[in-house]
């Protein structure tokens, strides 16, 4: 590879899109034109039930297909540095550093509370056209099939379903089944933070500390020229300060604590009592 993979690694909601948009602004520096590319990530394996991938699911078919269009679109758009973003790959950070052996990594995390708050209106968010076919462009042709019958159940169970919410969103965890059965939505969200921040942590732990950048979402937004800073230094991405200015100036901290205003008193102890343990871990109260 003649550029530099920088993979950002956050559970859903976690300001993962905000992160890469501004990456983005910068010479060199770009990214795929949808949202994320799971359909690519998970081409040779679309029939499992979870977005948790194990390093034995990396067969050479797999690998050859993803890091060819890893490649090509580098190639194509002339690029020093692509960034990607898909939160399902805070799941398998294995898998993906399996593949992608030289990426280097952005792990962003964010309050699970604000995150499960914020993930609870995706789950029952409106059809979005625009969207579904900015990333239908980048399903592999073979996989289409399943991928339309999927969307189009996905989407018939949120009309008839009495709770109003889709099926499925976001990263698929091992559980997700079971805890839509009985618990409350808002918990399966804090459940799905968990899981993404939990298998993430684990995984980079493993891993060399030169490969990760390790921010706070709360701090980014709070000191956003600060801690971009240390993000381009640290991978070499060339910048001015004006530029630098420019990127994050319509960054805002107004997000913060949204989520947790979103619940009742009730729900609200639920969700902290079922996360505890990894809020606290990360100096959330």
């Amino acid at each position: 590879m003649d550029y530099q993979p920088i993979i950002i690694i956050g559970a859903p909601r976690s300001g993962t899109n905000m992160l890469r948009d501004i990456l983005c602004q910068f010479n060199g520096v770009g990214t795929w034109p949808c949202d994320e590319i799971n359909y690519i990530w998970r081409h040779g394996n679309i029939h499992q039930e979870t977005d948790e991938f194990s390093t034995d699911m990396v067969q050479p078919k797999v690998k050859d297909f993803i890091r060819k269009e890893f490649d090509d679109f580098a190639s194509i758009n002339n690029l020093t540095f692509l960034v990607e973003k898909t939160c399902a790959n805070s799941l398998r950070v294995p898998f993906v550093d399996q593949i992608i052996p030289n990426a280097k990594y952005i792990f962003i995390v964010r309050d699970g509370v604000d995150v499960a708050g914020s993930a609870t209106i995706r789950w029952k968010a409106k059809l979005d056209i625009p969207y579904l076919f900015k990333k239908v462009r980048y399903v592999p042709i073979v996989d289409l099939p399943y991928y339309g019958f999927r969307y189009i159940g996905n989407h018939i169970h949120k009309f008839f379903s009495k709770e109003n919410h889709l099926l499925f969103w976001g990263p698929r965890f091992l559980g997700l089944n079971t805890a839509l059965k009985n618990l409350s939505l808002e918990e399966v969200c804090a459940l799905q933070w968990q899981r993404c921040v939990d298998l993430s942590e684990r995984a980079f732990d493993r891993m060399s500390e030169e490969k990760i950048i390790k921010i706070n979402y709360e701090e980014f937004v709070n000191n956003p020229v600060e801690v971009l800073e240390q993000i381009l230094n640290q991978f070499q991405i060339q910048h001015t300060y004006d530029q630098l200015k420019e990127s994050v100036k319509n960054v805002r901290a107004t997000s913060i604590g949204k989520g947790r205003q979103a619940f009742n008193e009730v729900e609200l102890k639920a969700v902290i009592e079922l996360i505890s343990d990894t809020l606290k871990r990360h100096g959330y109260e």
